[in-house]
């Protein structure tokens, strides 16, 4: 049984090759990254490193040959591109004949209203129609995305939301990588779909755990999208980013990412790690 992990350097990917390589044999291990030289650690501990490039199908068409269960974790970059990528990396899937598609997607993705889903619903379906057995992992928010918030805080500013009373299901990436670990090299996967969500917790809930991490009292400033928008600038944001960080806002405050779900406690055993105890980690 040979498995493959994409993405394998990036944040998330390289936390779950690192769980399974706990409990898999690294010669049943592989990861397809764009550049194999920086993955030369994985290498020397007896992964298979395979050279794969989302946007250069013919190069995932011989990454993938020979893998028995694939984990195709989600690019970065525009929609249009995104969905391309993932069409690309699930083409060469079938024509590798791999027996086991998982898939990081995001809460709710076919149903959600959420900027990020229309890429997710793009590569569940498309996942689908291939007939090849599944996993969704469908992601709520990482607690590490909170980190620029936190170091704010730390430094003295406020807690600044335009996110009203919704709510986030935030857990660790180290939650979320136990997890896909555990579907990839696991049994009794097939055709499954995983909301993978923390306690959902408001912005004034999730600033409490900020205090409490950091003993201190925590300003919790609710704005409307244009003023947080400016306090984004003000604090050095590149403008680029400015426009998706307003509609991740929006989407919370319409709570795309309010999922109530035990999934994790199926898949590990145990509820995600508690917010406060997340955050005492991070700082």
């Amino acid at each position: 049984m040979k498995l493959l992990v994409t993405g394998a350097t990036g944040k998330l990917g390289s936390k779950i090759i690192q769980v399974l390589l706990k409990t898999v044999p690294s010669e049943q291990l592989a990861v397809s990254v764009r550049e194999p030289e920086k993955a030369q650690d994985l290498k020397a501990k007896g992964v298979d490193v395979r050279q794969g490039n989302f946007d250069q199908p013919e190069s995932l068409n011989t990454a993938f040959a020979g893998i028995d269960r694939l984990l195709i974790i989600s690019a970065d970059g525009d929609t249009e591109t995104r969905i391309r990528q993932h069409g690309n990396a699930i083409s060469a899937a079938e024509h590798a004949g791999v027996k086991f598609i998982a898939y990081t997607s995001i809460a709710n993705a076919q149903e959600s209203t959420n900027a990020l889903a229309e890429v997710h619903k793009a590569t569940e379906t498309a996942i689908l129609e291939t007939g090849i057995p599944y996993s969704f992992l469908r992601n709520n928010w990482y607690l590490e995305n909170e980190l620029s918030s936190i170091q704010g805080v730390i430094a003295g500013a406020p807690w600044f939301t335009s996110a009203e009373s919704g709510k986030v299901g935030w857990a660790l990436q180290q939650d979320y990588a136990e997890a896909a670990a555990a579907v990839l090299a696991g049994e009794g996967h097939d055709n499954t779909i995983y909301e993978l969500s923390g306690k959902p917790l408001t912005q004034e809930e999730i600033a409490s755990a900020v205090g409490k991490a950091l003993n201190k009292e925590v300003e919790v400033q609710q704005v409307d999208d244009n003023a947080y928008a400016e306090v984004m600038k003000a604090a050095g944001v590149p403008e680029f980013i400015i426009p998706m960080l307003v509609n991740i806002q929006k989407d919370i405050r319409e709570g795309t990412l309010d999922i109530e779900s035990n999934d994790f406690e199926k898949l590990l055993g145990r509820p995600a790690t508690r917010v406060e105890e997340g955050i005492a980690k991070l700082v």
